[in-house]
């Protein structure tokens, strides 16, 4: 494997995505981010948006993807999004000499709920081809770097990039403010697994015990107010909004409501479903499913929320678990995918994906144990503060696309895999591979 230049900058690249890139989902925002980070330092990216249906991808969107690629130069350099890639199935081969591709893969399509065994191997399989065929892989998190090793892609062709938060304005832990980045583009909310707001209001403190008077008011008369739970995620199977309802079925008892923020329409049949979940456990009065919101009430629900919940099946970072301890929420997850590496042990309480009664056991305490959740929002804020911004965030991301754009040859070609598709000693096989200081992956050093 050759690099041609230590100090190689890519003065500009063509960013593939799947549909419009101001779609409300957390994969766009971050998308977004690094678009108009990368053109606030003067680097060039033309966003070409595909048309069609993905990951399935249809007729439309293979055509429009061969499309994409043939009107390049030659030696361009080029990112597609990871859920855009299975579109190019049938001409990445053709270019992938020709032009310069690294992927953004957020997480394995394979790791999707709700796909069959025989489904899963074969989107693994489809995936594992193509990401060898690009000059390297940039991911959000060390878990799904070495999803992507695992696969035969040598470490050294992946750079992990993590995403940013925005900062509350007024964290009275830091003198952040809004982002330069942000200040110069115009973003839309992303409610989804990795979807922010972005003009924050700070973190309000959580009391060590929940007052008679409610959350906020201090009249000695005013009625006590319920426990705020709050998910931010499109409605698929993926994010686990049925679990969730059944976790709370059995919790009657106790004086909550939960606000779920997300697209509704995405998948109309999940979506029916939690609805179904919803009316036949009668929480009707206390679960409200909001859809898709705009910037400003993201906010203010991240603002006025007691607890963040998401009981997912699969994160590849999980980005609203960030943005939730920058705004010092305690969180309710599971240990699924990278939501351990985000989510401190300290911040919250992680059942396994899929355990309704441990969902329910843990959603319990977080809602009757006030002394409880005083403790997990102390450190979410704590850890919340530890995280990259954005201009840090694509500062690295930047690097990392430097870096891999700068490699000769391709991923397939250099990487120690067996004909039975097994990653070899020199690959990163397993659980011990980390980061390096620099985001590439090497398999005996700590995460950076």
């Amino acid at each position: 494997m050759k690099v041609r230049s230590a100090d190689t900058r890519v003065a500009g690249f063509a960013f593939v995505v799947p549909g419009r890139l101001d779609q409300f989902t957390g994969g766009y925002l971050f998308d977004r981010r690094v678009v108009d980070g990368a053109r606030a330092r003067g680097r060039c990216v033309h966003v070409i948006e595909l048309p069609g249906t993905f990951p399935d991808t249809d007729d439309i969107a293979r055509a429009a993807a061969s499309d994409a690629l043939a009107r390049l130069p030659d030696a361009h350099v080029v990112v597609i999004d990871g859920l855009a890639l299975p579109a190019f199935a049938h001409c990445l081969a053709a270019h992938a000499h020709r032009l310069r591709l690294t992927g953004l893969v957020h997480h394995p399509l394979a790791l999707e709920t709700g796909l069959s065994a025989e489904a899963s191997q074969r989107v693994a399989l489809l995936e594992a081809r193509l990401w060898r065929l690009l000059r390297g892989v940039l991911c959000p998190s060390a878990h799904t770097a070495r999803a992507v090793a695992a696969a035969g892609i040598e470490t050294a062709r992946i750079v992990i990039a993590p995403p940013g938060v925005d900062r509350p304005a007024a964290d009275p832990g830091t003198l952040q403010t809004v982002s330069d980045d942000h200040a110069a583009s115009d973003h839309h909310a992303a409610p989804d697994d990795r979807a922010v707001p972005h003009d924050h209001a700070a973190p309000k403190d959580r009391p060590a015990t929940r007052p008679p008077t409610g959350a906020h008011g201090n009249h000695p008369h005013a009625v006590p107010s319920p426990v705020r739970l709050l998910t931010i995620a499109t409605v698929t199977p993926r994010k686990g909004h049925r679990l969730l309802v059944e976790a709370l079925a059995p919790l009657e008892d106790l004086d909550w409501r939960l606000d779920c923020i997300g697209s509704l329409t995405r998948d109309p049949q999940t979506t029916a479903s939690v609805r179904a979940a919803i009316d036949a456990h009668r929480l009707g009065a206390r679960i409200t499913l909001c859809g898709e919101l705009p910037t400003q009430a993201v906010t203010a629900a991240l603002r006025d929320a007691d607890v963040f919940v998401l009981p997912s099946f699969h994160e590849g970072y999980g980005m609203v678990f960030a943005e939730a301890l920058a705004h010092g929420l305690p969180i309710v997850a599971t240990t699924a995918g990278a939501i351990p590496d985000t989510v401190p042990g300290d911040t919250g309480l992680l059942v396994p994906p899929g355990d309704v009664r441990a969902l329910s056991e843990a959603l319990r305490r977080v809602v009757e144990d006030t002394a409880l959740r005083t403790r997990l929002a102390a450190a979410a804020r704590r850890a919340g503060r530890r995280l990259p911004d954005w201009p840090a965030a694509v500062d690295r991301w930047l690097a990392g696309l430097d870096v891999l754009a700068g490699l000769d040859g391709l991923a397939g070609e250099d990487a120690n895999v067996g004909a039975d598709g097994r990653v070899g000693p020199d690959g990163l096989a397993g659980p011990d591979g980390h980061a390096r200081a620099d985001g590439r992956v090497r398999p005996d050093a700590g995460a950076a």
